[in-house]
């Protein structure tokens, strides 16, 4: 369904809810496409789109707010010959579309998910509103974007809703908001995580978008896997102890817990594998949220990512002030390996004193050796989820950091590489990654040199209003 009019925000009581406030808080209205303030020089060779989502509630929340729960919104900024221009769109869900029929919120959050709204209310609209709020990916031509508890919601270029894809029918179940696009073949690897058996269920789409290969994968417990990674060969999976409280949930007690007993074990198949071809292997308790990637090494798998010891994600029953350390939300690099001939598996640090996430690279590299990895880390104290202030850029050929500081009210998002058309080099391109000042209330897309993160933005581009805080972003080059 097309956006016609703009819609507008109704939140207004913040206080009540630690994930709505400060750079959290929603924005209250949808605008563009508009141009954009372009502070310095964009290159000639940036021509696309820088797409983010993130949640964005439209209405004042039932019951305890998680970010998590909120709606999804696009923010999409647009480069074409040293222009940019910025628009915003709400993904307008079938729940979000019966809540502003009611004028008013019916759907609760994660906190209380088997809460169901009555039908009387949301008509078709289901039990669970499809936020639709984690990432956007293109595909097939298709626009997704992606919350992994629902199916994929197809939007336009223009980021109007169209409505829930499943693939002609194929799809059943929810898509992880990670798929892997192999840049070679142009087929999408994705997967599904169920509350109930069988948990883990893993797809193939081709490169005209249709669902050839599903297979149903045995796991002991339903875990809650965010991401997963592809070799030029092989699907690799991580089971962890972050694993769904289904009954407690219903008593009032946390959806997810951390299970050490559950263990951690990487899961190597190929890539049209069927169920009895994935091998496990053991590795120390810890949890990835995000993969950089991973690669075959002559009989050894690398891969790598931010390594969480221990995972809280905030759904405790009883809201709390403090302020969480930052170990308790952004993790380490680490490099992890899988001998696969000697069925074994082990990790090491990249950086012991670097706490961070997002973790990205040159998309084109997926699957091959990668060395240039780029992160979003924490480096001030009293930071909460998603508030980054600091780009780092691990080259591990060269075995260098280099990091960019975005001041001391700068908060910065999830990195995004943008390809030089005309480069050779993995790194030769541009990052882009959102930018907000507390202190002035500015918010901006910075353009930096990915050689030269250290060297700060090249251009920013200011945006006509604030940015909230998002989860995932992507780069869709012009055709």
């Amino acid at each position: 369904m097309a956006v016609t009019e703009p819609l507008l925000g109704h939140v207004t009581n913040a206080a009540d809810h630690h994930d709505l406030r400060g750079g959290m808080f929603p924005v209250d209205r949808e605008i563009g496409p508009v141009a954009c303030e372009v502070i310095g020089e964009l290159p000639a060779g940036l021509r696309g789109r820088f797409a983010r989502n993130g949640p964005n509630q439209m209405f004042e929340p039932v019951g305890k707010y998680h970010i998590f729960d909120g709606d999804g919104m696009l923010h999409g900024v647009d480069f074409d010959g040293g222009r940019a221009t910025y628009r915003n769109r709400w993904i307008r869900s079938r729940g979000l579309e019966a809540e502003i029929g009611l004028g008013r919120a019916v759907y609760p959050g994660l906190s209380d998910v088997m809460n169901f709204p009555d039908k009387s209310l949301v008509g078709n609209a289901g039990p669970v509103k499809n936020r639709a709020n984690t990432h956007i990916v293109r595909h097939a031509d298709k626009y997704l974007a992606l919350w992994e508890q629902g199916l994929p919601t197809e939007v336009t270029e223009e980021f109007a809703t169209v409505g829930e894809w499943d693939f002609g029918g194929k799809l059943e179940g929810a898509m992880t908001a990670h798929p892997r696009l192999d840049p070679r073949t142009g087929e999408m690897f994705f997967f599904s995580y169920n509350l109930f058996a069988p948990y883990l269920t893993y797809y193939v789409a081709n490169a005209a978008g249709a669902l050839v290969h599903r297979v149903d994968l045995d796991l002991p417990a339903p875990v809650m896997m965010h991401d997963f990674m592809i070799t030029e060969d092989h699907a690799v999976f991580m089971d962890s102890p972050v694993t769904f409280n289904i009954e407690g949930a219903a008593s009032g007690e946390s959806v997810m817990q951390w299970r050490p007993d559950n263990g951690t074990r990487l899961g190597v198949m190929p890539r049209l594998g069927g169920a009895d071809d994935i091998t496990w292997f053991e590795v120390e308790v810890s949890h990835i949220q995000h993969f950089w990637n991973a690669w075959v090494d002559g009989n050894r798998i690398e891969l790598s990512g931010c390594r969480f010891p221990e995972v809280d994600f905030g759904f405790e029953p009883e809201s709390s002030d403090a302020r969480p350390r930052i170990e308790t939300i952004g993790a380490p690099p680490a490099r992890y390996w899988i001998d696969l001939d000697a069925g074994s598996a082990g990790w090491e640090f990249l950086d012991a004193d670097m706490f961070g996430e997002m973790c990205r690279i040159n998309d084109d590299r997926t699957g091959v050796r990668t060395d240039c990895l780029y992160m979003s880390a924490f480096t001030r104290e009293g930071a909460i989820a998603g508030d980054f202030d600091t780009i780092v850029k691990y080259d591990t050929a060269a075995d260098t950091r280099s990091t960019w500081y975005a001041g001391d009210s700068g908060h910065i998002g999830e990195n995004v590489f943008a390809p030089d058309p005309a480069g050779t080099a993995e790194d030769d391109g541009w990052i882009l990654n959102s930018f907000h000042d507390s202190d002035t209330g500015h918010s901006e897309v910075l353009v930096l040199d990915a050689r030269d993160i250290a060297g700060g933005p090249i251009a920013r581009i200011r945006i006509p209003q604030r940015l909230p805080f998002g989860f995932h972003a992507n780069w869709f080059p012009a055709d």
